[in-house]
Order: structure tokens, then C-alpha cells, then sequence
């Protein structure tokens, strides 16, 4: 727990400084107590195990390859792992400049970060991606390796089971979501530092346990704009998916207890003050319905929503989506918003919702489950047309044995959205 000890002697040291003004005679008491209440404060607080004053500084980095390169790879400074005083982070980057070979091209440019999933890496077809929409781009590597998949001399921790899970009872420079969110962080303050970059102008999108971390980062880090978390969110300890079945059946009581008050987003995701889309399909066996529904609910700020029964899981799947590209447009280049879908209820046998947005609606439909007992991974899902009259939605009702239902609009140009899960059981 050294590192953890040191990032609360580190928030103190504003006061500390202070309090030598006092002298110890009749005092010591006082400074003692105060100085005990703030660290188990801090001790309580899951946002206090990183330093976010040294994260919000622009790490030190190296570029690996010439600045003509279409996508250019670079490494950034990371955490303290073990006898390692300062990892590497490896990192593609691209902008439209760096495409066109025209750098001159990068001016003002929004910003995007990229989180990849378990089993994923740095893509650099993802960063292309976004470059190609007229953003500035980063996309970093969580699991300590470099552009080849082969382990950094100096990475961190790698994105396995014992890092993730069983090493919560080693110290914190040992497990990987502690350094995974820092990384995210730091990879953020280092875009925001580019050549021809705007500031105040980034958006994060992350996938599976990518976007488990974009839910704990935008908790953290209140310099994003919008955020596009995929799958990923908190509550994972719970029954219904993956993680509950395999990972924390692993642990003890005690085990499952402080990993899940340290690192899981349900902490963190309700003090994000920023736009959000959150995208899943119905059936996603990793962060399903319940959990899903659990963690966005935590957000108080501006929520969308774009869940299909179609949706499978993976990284391809998960970055093309455009409903991403479009939700984030809308809030960093003054694309067209998004439709929103606001549920008002059943009446008379009928389900009605309210859409607004400018956006025309050419198709409206309702999806359903009367399953109760399979995992939520094998429920079957309904499909029934519904009907657009102006800025409503209104269907037939589902089945009264339904357990979860949801609406979903596609508006002129095919963007998909839906309401929040309704649960009748």
C-alpha cells in the first residue's frame, strides 16, 4: 500500500505546509486528528487513490517514427510498477494532417480517446477511423505491450485475471486498473498538448472494459466534452453477467468487497458532469440489462441511449456504430444531435414515448423479453413495428408476462437510438 500511502501524503501537503505555521506545543493534538481524519477520508474515497494533480500534467513521451508517417506511434510515461519507476505506454496517433501528409491541415482540432477492450490493444485502424472524421486521435495500449504485441521493457501490468482481479491484495502499483485508468488519464493530458489540438474540445469512447474504464474516468477527469461508453460499466459484482460467474467467484467475501469499493464505476460514473451515449446490445453476456441499466441510471447529466438486439460484442463491433460518431459530432463539431426518446408510459394498452430532435424519424420500433430465468445473455427478444405520430412513439403494449422492454427510433439519416430499459419484474 506504499504507492496509495504516498498519493495521500502528496493531497496533504497544501495543508501540511500550513499547519508548520503552528507550533507543536498545544497544538500536536489538533494536528494529529486533523491530519488522521483526511487520510481515512481519503482512504474512503476511491477517487483518492490517484494523484489527478500529477495526471493532469502532460506526461513526458517520445515519438517511434517519422513525422511523415500516416499514423504515427509514440510512448508515453506511465505509473510506478514494482521496481520499474516509470512505465511505458505505447500509443498510436493520428489527425486528418497526418493522413494527408499535410500537417499543416491540423488547426483547432477536436480530440478523441480510445479504450480498448480485454484481449484488445492500441488499434490503429481505430485512431484512422476518427482521423478520417477530422479528429486528432490517440489510442493506447493497457496491457504493457508495443506496437507488436510483445511486452514493453518497462510496461506495466499485464490485462489478465490476476492483474485485474486476484492482485487486490497486493499493493496498488500491482493492479492494472489502477494503472489502466491513470494511463487514460495521462494519454488525455498528452493529446490536449498536441501541436494543433484543442483543449477544450475531447471526447473519450472506450470499449468492454474499455468502456468500464471511460465510466470511471469521466468520474475523475472533468475536462472530456462527451463520452461513449460501449458495454463497459460498473456493478459488475453483481448476478446476470460474466464477471460475477467467473472473476469474482474466484475471490472471497473480503476480496470481492474492497475491489469492488476501490474500482468499480457505480463510485465514480455519477460525478461526471458531461453528455453521454450508451451503447449495448440486449443481450450482451458480459454487461447485461441489469447492471447496464444500474450504472447509467448513476448519471445525472445528459443521457442517450443506443441499444439494439443486434448488437454483438467485440471491437469491431463496438467502435462502428455510427450513432458514436454522430453523438459526439454533435457536442465537439456542431453535428446534428441525436434523437431522444423520453417514455411517458402505458395507457389504454399502449406504450407512448416523446422524441425530440431535429432530426426526422423514419422508422419506430418496440423490443421485449417475456424470459425471467435465462441468463440474460440467452433471453429471446421481440421485435414489433411502432408508430410515429409528430415527436410521438406510441405501440401496442407487450405481453403482460414481459420483463424487459425498450423503444427504439431511427431517424432519416440511420441513426438508431432508444429509450432507458423498462423493467415490469
Amino acid at each position: 500500500m506504499l504507492l496509495f500511502a504516498l498519493t495521500y501524503l502528496r493531497q496533504l501537503q497544501n495543508v501540511l505546509t500550513d499547519l508548520k505555521k503552528i507550533a507543536c506545543q498545544g497544538h500536536c493534538a489538533t494536528i494529529f486528528l486533523l491530519v488522521m481524519t483526511m487520510s481515512a477520508g481519503a482512504q474512503s474515497n476511491p477517487a483518492a487513490l490517484w494523484n489527478l494533480r500529477t495526471l493532469f500534467q502532460t506526461p513526458t513521451m517520445r515519438w517511434l517514427n517519422s513525422d511523415t508517417s500516416r499514423i504515427r506511434s509514440l510512448v508515453y510515461r506511465g505509473e510506478t510498477y514494482g521496481s520499474i519507476a516509470k512505465t511505458d505506454v505505447f500509443a498510436y496517433y493520428a489527425t486528418p494532417g497526418s493522413l494527408a501528409g499535410k500537417p499543416e491541415l491540423d488547426q483547432h482540432l477536436p480530440g478523441v480517446i480510445l479504450v480498448h477492450g480485454g484481449g484488445g490493444k492500441a488499434f490503429a485502424e481505430w485512431a484512422e477511423l476518427w482521423a478520417r472524421r477530422g479528429y486528432a486521435a490517440l489510442a493506447m495500449d493497457l496491457s504493457g505491450r508495443g506496437f507488436d504485441g510483445k511486452r514493453l521493457p518497462n510496461g506495466g501490468p499485464d490485462q489478465d485475471s490476476l492483474h485485474k482481479f486476484s492482485s487486490i491484495d497486493s499493493t496498488g502499483d500491482k493492479q492494472w486498473v489502477y494503472h489502466a485508468v491513470a494511463n487514460v488519464i495521462r494519454a488525455h493530458s498528452l493529446l490536449r498538448s498536441l501541436p494543433g489540438v484543442d483543449s477544450g474540445r475531447t471526447a473519450i469512447t472506450g470499449i468492454s472494459w474499455g468502456g468500464f474504464l471511460t465510466c470511471i474516468v469521466v468520474g475523475l477527469d472533468p475536462r472530456f466534452t462527451a463520452a461513449v461508453p460501449v458495454y463497459g460499466c460498473g456493478f459488475i459484482e453483481q448476478p446476470g453477467g460474466f464477471f460475477y460467474e467467473k472473476e469474482f467467484g474466484t475471490l472471497t467475501t473480503d476480496q470481492k468487497k474492497r475491489w469492488t469499493a476501490r474500482y468499480d464505476p457505480q463510485h465514480f460514473v455519477g460525478k461526471a458532469h458531461l453528455p453521454m451515449l450508451w451503447v449495448n446490445g440486449t443481450n450482451d453476456m458480459f454487461y447485461p440489462p441489469n447492471i447496464f441499466s444500474r450504472t447509467y441510471s448513476l448519471v445525472k447529466s445528459p443521457k442517450n441511449y443506443s441499444i439494439t438486439t443486434t448488437l454483438k460484442h467485440g471491437h469491431i463491433e463496438g467502435w462502428t456504430p455510427p450513432e458514436i460518431g454522430w453523438f459526439v459530432d454533435s457536442y465537439l463539431t456542431h453535428g446534428t444531435p441525436l434523437p431522444v426518446l423520453s417514455v411517458i408510459g402505458r395507457r389504454s394498452g399502449r406504450v407512448q414515448a416523446v422524441v425530440s430532435g431535429s432530426s426526422p424519424i423514419k422508422l419506430a420500433t418496440l423490443s421485449f423479453t417475456t424470459d425471467s430465468t435465462l441468463p440474460y445473455r440467452e433471453r429471446y427478444w421481440q421485435t414489433r413495428p411502432a408508430n410515429v405520430s409528430g415527436n410521438r412513439i406510441i405501440a401496442d403494449a407487450p405481453p403482460a408476462q414481459t420483463t424487459i422492454w425498450l423503444l427504439n427510433v431511427t431517424d432519416e439519416r440511420g441513426a438508431t437510438v432508444s429509450s432507458a430499459y423498462q423493467f415490469e419484474r
